[in-house]
C-alpha cells in the first residue's frame, strides 16, 4: 500500500504541497512547516492576547532590579542594571515566544491516546514532524514577542548597552538554535511516555530548572562552584547563551556558545531518534 495517502494528513497538507512532499522526501518537513506557518498567521491576534502577561512579568522585574541596583553604575555578577533587565527581557521573550509546552502536550497526548500508532506509519518521521510543526508555530510567536520586548525595553530601560546591528544575524541564529534544542529535549522527555504513564512531572522539573537558573537569573549570579556544572546542561544553550550574546556580545563568547549549541543539538537529536526507535519497537512488541 502506498504510504503517501492524503487521508488523515493534518490541516493544509491535504490541500497543497502534498504531491511535492511525496516526490521529494527532503522537502516533506518544509511543506509541514509552511502549512503550519500559514495556519498560525491567521491567529496572530490570539497570540497577541498573551502580551499582557509578558508585560506584567517584565514590569515587575524591571522594578525589582531598579530597587536592587540602587547605586548608579553598580555591577552585580558583572552586569549593569540595564544589562540585567535586558537579559531577563530576552530570556522571557524566548520563554513566552517559544511556548515549548505545546510540544510536550502534543507528544504525550499522541502516545497516551494511541494516535502515535497511526502517525508513525505516515511518510515522515514522527519526531521530525512534531519539530517541523512546532517550528512553524514559534516562527510567528517569537518575532511578535521580540518586537514587544524591543518596544518595552526602549521605552522603559533604553537601548541595549553596546548593541551593534552587525551582530544581529548571529544573535538570531543563537536564539533559533536555543529554541530548537529546547524543543528537542522536550520531545525526548515526552517520548518516555512509551514506558511511563505520564511524563508531565519530568517536564515540570526540566522547565523549572531552565526557568530559575537560566531564565530569571544569569549563570554568573550563582556560586562559582556551580557555574561549570550549569554550563554542561541545556541551561547554557537554551536561554542563557542567546540572552548573554544580546546584552554582552563578544566574539570569543559567541564562538563558545554556538559550538556548545551545535554539540547539544546533535546529541539531543541522536537521543530523540534513539528513544523514539526504542519506543516504537516496544509498541510493536506489545501489539500496539
Amino acid at each position: 500500500m502506498n504510504r503517501c495517502m492524503k487521508k488523515g494528513m493534518p490541516g493544509q497538507l491535504r490541500q497543497q504541497g502534498y504531491g511535492e512532499m511525496c516526490r521529494v522526501p527532503g522537502r516533506k518537513y518544509a511543506v509541514i512547516y509552511r502549512a503550519v506557518l500559514m495556519e498560525n498567521m491567521q491567529y496572530a491576534a490570539n497570540i497577541a492576547m498573551g502580551f499582557f502577561s509578558y508585560f506584567v512579568f517584565i514590569f515587575i522585574f524591571i522594578k525589582l532590579w531598579e530597587y536592587i541596583y540602587r547605586t548608579p553604575g553598580e555591577l552585580i555578577a558583572g552586569y549593569t542594571k540595564e544589562q540585567m533587565i535586558w537579559y531577563v527581557m530576552m530570556t522571557e521573550m524566548i520563554w513566552f515566544g517559544s511556548n515549548t509546552g505545546a510540544v510536550a502536550r502534543q507528544v504525550t497526548a499522541d502516545i497516551r491516546g494511541g494516535n502515535i500508532a497511526y502517525l508513525m506509519n505516515k511518510p515522515y518521521h514522527y519526531a521530525l514532524y512534531i519539530l517541523a510543526k512546532y517550528t512553524g508555530e514559534w516562527s510567528i510567536r517569537l518575532p511578535m514577542y521580540a518586537l514587544l520586548a524591543a518596544v518595552i525595553g526602549a521605552a522603559m530601560v533604553g537601548a541595549v548597552p553596546g548593541f551593534r546591528l552587525v551582530t544581529l544575524p548571529v544573535m538570531i541564529l543563537c536564539v533559533v538554535l536555543g529554541v530548537t534544542i529546547n524543543a528537542v529535549f522536550k520531545i525526548c522527555i515526552s517520548l518516555f511516555s512509551f514506558w511511563i504513564e505520564d511524563a508531565t512531572p519530568f517536564q515540570w522539573l526540566y522547565d523549572k530548572l531552565i526557568l530559575v537558573v537560566g531564565t530569571v537569573f544569569p549563570i554568573e549570579i550563582f556560586p562559582v562552584s556551580l557555574q561549570p556544572l550549569f554550563k554542561l546542561t541545556p541551561i547554557y544553550t537554551v536561554c542563557y547563551g542567546p540572552a548573554k550574546l544580546i546584552v554582552d556580545f563578544r566574539a570569543e563568547k559567541c564562538i563558545e556558545i554556538l559550538s556548545v549549541q551545535v554539540l547539544y543539538l546533535a546529541a539531543g537529536c541522536a537521543l530523540m531518534f534513539l528513544v523514539y526507535r526504542k519506543g516504537v519497537k516496544k509498541l510493536y512488541v506489545n501489539g500496539g
